[in-house]
């Protein structure tokens, strides 16, 4: 009895195995489009900004009130102690009503700047032109935290800074660089920083060219093998990172083209390659 009760289990199982039908490719790419249209996935920018966004910092410099003063009477020796100042190659933002925001007794906020970690450690870049002539600068990560910082090297011709934090969160993120030399116009890119001090931002684009060259019309500073691109730019912007849909930072933005007086983006922007900036550091060349 035992027996005939087992043969017959073997039986219905093998039946019900013989009824079912094969998975085939054409299954697997239903199952996936389904899921495609039901599903909402992330866009290529939100998961380029959230694999950058813990890397990006807010920059701000601050300068004596009296020093300021000296400055604009034009009095020799008023000028920023051992830093040489290129011309401005990005533009600085216009006086608000929050000027003197964060600054100490006596101080004056010079502006607002960007800038993005590369070694965890504390080391930042940024553009030369967000921190120099400051007595005091600023660093606010992305948790909160507010830092001094010094600035422990220059690279005038390229406009670039690097910045050591004195204070970083325990768990600090340095940002993810890439080479650019499989960079092409037509990539997308996105900028990410505190244009007008608000953010962190963040914009997108294309790379719209590469190797272009830019002189300041302020002090006549040229910048050369730039990368163009079109993500908006404004005042702040400066020394952020402009990423590829990776999260990886090819360029520190530092310029943007208006031959007017407005000093607001119209749809040309300049990063230094990133083998530059990274040059500034000693990070070993791509």
């Amino acid at each position: 009895m035992l027996v005939l009760v087992l043969a017959a289990l073997l039986t219905w199982s093998v039946s019900q195995q013989l009824g079912q039908r094969r998975i085939t490719q054409q299954d697997i790419d239903a199952a996936v489009l389904k899921t495609l249209e039901t599903q909402e996935l992330p866009s290529e920018y939100a998961k380029a900004y959230d694999a950058i966004r813990p890397s990006v910092v807010r920059v701000a410099g601050y300068i004596k009130r009296e020093r300021l003063q000296a400055l604009a009477k034009g009095k020799p020796g008023a000028g920023p102690a051992g830093r040489a100042t290129p011309g401005a190659s990005g533009p600085k933002a216009p006086p608000s009503v929050d000027e003197d925001e964060g600054a100490q007794e006596g101080e004056v906020r010079l502006g607002v700047g960007s800038g993005v970690v590369i070694v965890d450690k504390g080391l930042i870049l940024t553009n030369l032109h967000v921190v120099s002539g400051a007595d005091r600068i600023t660093v606010t990560f992305a948790d909160g935290l507010e830092a001094t910082a010094s600035v422990v090297n220059v690279q005038p011709e390229n406009d670039l800074a690097v910045l050591q934090a004195h204070k970083i969160p325990d768990d600090l993120f340095a940002a993810t660089m890439k080479g650019t030399g499989e960079l092409a116009p037509g990539d997308k890119v996105m900028a990410v920083g505190f244009p007008f001090g608000i953010g962190p931002s963040a914009s997108g684009g294309v790379v719209s060219g590469l190797g272009r060259a830019f002189r300041s019309p302020e002090g006549g500073h040229s910048l050369r093998n730039l990368i163009q691109f079109d993500a908006a730019a404004n005042p702040g912007n400066s020394g952020g990172p402009l990423v590829t849909m990776d999260g990886a930072v090819v360029g520190i933005v530092t310029a943007i083209l208006n031959p007017t007086s407005a000093r607001t983006f119209l749809g040309i922007g300049f990063a230094v390659p990133i083998e530059n900036a990274a040059s500034a550091v000693g990070v070993p060349p791509f």
